[in-house]
């Protein structure tokens, strides 16, 4: 069986598990106060541009997620998202249970745009009872996004723009931010969201480290105390050091660029394979998350040999599903697959 559900399906690159080996007897502070983690924090940096953000290391992006959103918001506020939004549909009602509203706006395609924020946040201030509704602060969005998707460079410098301009936090969920940065149609760097955020993550968990994100704070406000809030949420991780040497080796030779761009490769190619096949797509996704429509019999005749999400019905002949390509996919598995679709579309 090949699995294509997610890009966490595999452990980690040979690097990291080498070098963990490595310092597996290493004698260490703990609680992230190592020299690895503070080498992981500079290395971080470097590639912001910026000496003067925070860098955290955290297990997962759940953890990460509510964490920052438990540190930027007071307890009348809540965040704004796309409905498709990881925090909205994804993460069991964390960030609800911590005691924030999550607000969603509509997309059709995994984003939101600043023309939708600015009328959320007009309207709750003009209504009179403003008083009486949780208080809009924070914009979170996900770089790509849950369908794969990701906001071009004009559409990020204008939900910063109004950002600013009601006082609210920007924070972006980089949790496949690898991947985002890797796609043919992007045009940021991580130097432009340390610049036009006030807080974002890098993923590690699905772009080759066995577990981890970075979470990189510009804002100074967030910076307070902010070793307080990740204990409270459980998220101080004792061994600490175990997150600092995959970040370490993730950003040290470009690594991470590497495994990035291995996965959009395969993802192009698995895309492109399919349009040649006739295979319409659910989303135009110019990241490792693909979503072609399939029929159901030709599901159902690969599910022995190829495992992939099952993503959205479209009637009682087709499912839209989802193809992910990681940092460890292996061309001849894309390939296989491509074949196997095209054997099974010439039978019917």
């Amino acid at each position: 069986m090949i699995y294509f559900n997610s890009d966490y399906m595999e452990g980690a690159h040979p690097r990291i598990l080498q070098r963990l080996a490595e310092t597996n007897f290493e004698q260490t502070m703990g609680y992230s106060e190592d020299p690895h983690c503070e080498r992981a924090a500079s290395l971080v940096r470097k590639a912001c541009a910026s000496p003067d953000v925070a860098v955290h290391f955290l297990v997962g992006g759940t953890q990460s997620n509510l964490t920052v959103i438990s540190a930027a918001l007071r307890p009348h506020q809540s965040v704004i998202s796309p409905q498709t939004g990881h925090i909205s549909e994804h993460e069991t009602g964390a960030i609800e249970a911590v005691g924030h509203k999550v607000n969603t706006l509509p997309t059709s395609d995994g984003k939101i745009t600043a023309e939708q924020i600015d009328a959320l946040v007009t309207a709750h201030w003009s209504d009179p009872s403003f008083e009486h509704i949780p208080q809009p602060k924070m914009v979170y969005l996900s770089y790509p996004t849950e369908l794969g998707t990701i906001y071009s460079k004009a559409e990020l410098e204008a939900i910063s723009t109004i950002c600013r301009k009601h006082d609210l936090i920007l924070f972006v969920d980089g949790a496949r931010l690898g991947y985002g940065l890797a796609s043919p149609e992007n045009d940021i760097d991580i130097s432009f969201l340390a610049a036009h955020c006030d807080v974002f993550t890098i993923g590690g968990t699905k772009v080759g480290a066995l577990f981890g994100e970075a979470i990189v704070i510009r804002n100074d406000a967030l910076k307070k105390d902010f070793r307080y809030i990740i204990k409270q949420k459980g998220g101080m991780l004792a061994k600490g050091r175990l997150l600092g040497i995959q970040f370490e080796c993730l950003f040290e030779d470009n690594l991470y660029a590497e495994l990035s761009n291995h996965a959009i490769s395969l993802a192009m190619q698995l895309k492109q394979g399919l349009t040649n096949l006739g295979i319409p797509f659910l989303i135009d996704s110019p990241t490792n998350q693909q979503f072609p429509i399939l029929p159901n019999a030709l599901i159902e005749n690969l599910k022995d040999r190829y495992s992939f999400s099952q993503w959205k019905r479209m009637d009682n002949e087709r499912t839209a599903v989802r193809i992910c390509t990681s940092w460890a996919t292996k061309e001849e598995a894309v390939t296989g697959l491509l074949q196997a679709i095209k054997t099974e579309l010439a039978r019917n």
